[in-house]
């Protein structure tokens, strides 16, 4: 197994006030290179994710009638539970994934406009009775949006672009927050916790509990574990921003194997809004990638995902 070291470097985000192109510059280098890298002084309070992991905790405790009420099969907005064995990330292997998820996105109210026309995945979030999920989840989801926007800048930066460049993309995204929880490996062949697979959106800010799990695929194949730096969020690149970079940057596939102990992680995803036209960028030269909005790509992957179920 090849390791950690050298591919998956560590940013400090507090440096890039005062020195915003040299942190641009790293954190470019990182996309090209693994699409991965670990953020400290990212400025997210450690108490809203201690929070977050605290109820997360609560959420996957409850009976399976009560989570199944809010499952995600029951909405068309990707919002909501997803049970263990509903998703197979690796759409080629055909795995199960050995995990569950509960998904909040923007939070909407039942008539905003975008709701009551139907807008793709506007739509409201549902919640379970426990007292402070609501709250405490919402919180998290702003600061994630906050840190995942700002990171924007450091990126346009680093194409060249005005650190502004992204900003009209984000809005109103199509951010989805997802709570995940792994149970221990069974020791069954061909077990998976997350089948190998690439993000959707443009990037991914994830943090876990320290269990290992998380792999990383290098160009030469071989899979290496991502390592945990405390307090520190895993950032990788998604589809949405390798399409925009005309694949410059690398939406580098990644897959979670089954955890000795009982592993918890909480994913923020950051799609663009979903009317952003995604197509590559000013200076990326020849396009790879027919245009496509952000709406009907996070759909055709979604169905795959969910295909069979």
């Amino acid at each position: 197994m090849t390791t950690a070291a050298g591919m998956i470097p560590v940013l400090d985000w507090s440096r890039y006030e005062d020195d915003p192109e040299g942190v641009s510059a790293r954190l470019g280098a990182a996309c090209r290179n693994s699409g991965f890298f670990c953020l400290t002084g990212h400025g997210v309070p450690e108490d809203a994710i201690a929070r977050v992991f605290d109820q997360a905790a609560r959420f996957f405790a409850l009976p399976e009638a009560e989570k199944a009420a809010l499952d995600i099969a029951l909405t068309p907005h990707n919002r909501g539970w997803a049970r263990m064995g509903s998703e197979r990330l690796d759409e080629s292997s055909g795995q199960v994934d050995r995990k569950e998820a509960f998904n909040v996105g923007l939070d909407l109210v039942a008539d905003d406009p975008r709701v009551l026309r139907g807008d793709p995945f506007r739509g409201v979030n549902v919640w379970p009775d426990l007292p402070g999920f609501r709250e405490t989840l919402l919180s998290y989801y702003d600061h994630a949006w906050q840190l995942g926007v700002a990171l924007h800048g450091a990126i346009a930066r680093d194409f060249g672009l005005d650190a502004g460049y992204f900003a009209p993309h984000f809005t109103a995204p199509m951010a989805t927050l997802r709570l995940l929880s792994y149970p221990p490996g069974s020791g069954a062949e061909g077990e998976i916790g997350a089948g190998a697979h690439s993000d959707y959106g443009s990037i991914t800010l994830l943090l876990t509990d320290g269990e290992p799990g998380l792999q990383v695929q290098a160009l030469s194949g071989d899979w290496i574990d991502v390592p945990h730096v405390p307090g520190a969020f895993v950032v990788n690149i998604g589809d949405c921003l390798m399409r925009w970079s005309n694949d410059l940057y690398r939406s580098t596939p990644h897959r979670v194997l089954p955890p000795a102990r009982a592993r918890r992680s909480v994913a923020f995803f950051l799609d663009p809004n979903p009317d952003s036209v995604i197509a590559a960028l000013p200076g990326m030269g020849t396009p790879r990638y027919a245009p496509i909005t952000g709406a009907a790509y996070l759909r055709s992957r979604l169905d795959a995902t969910y295909k069979g179920d």
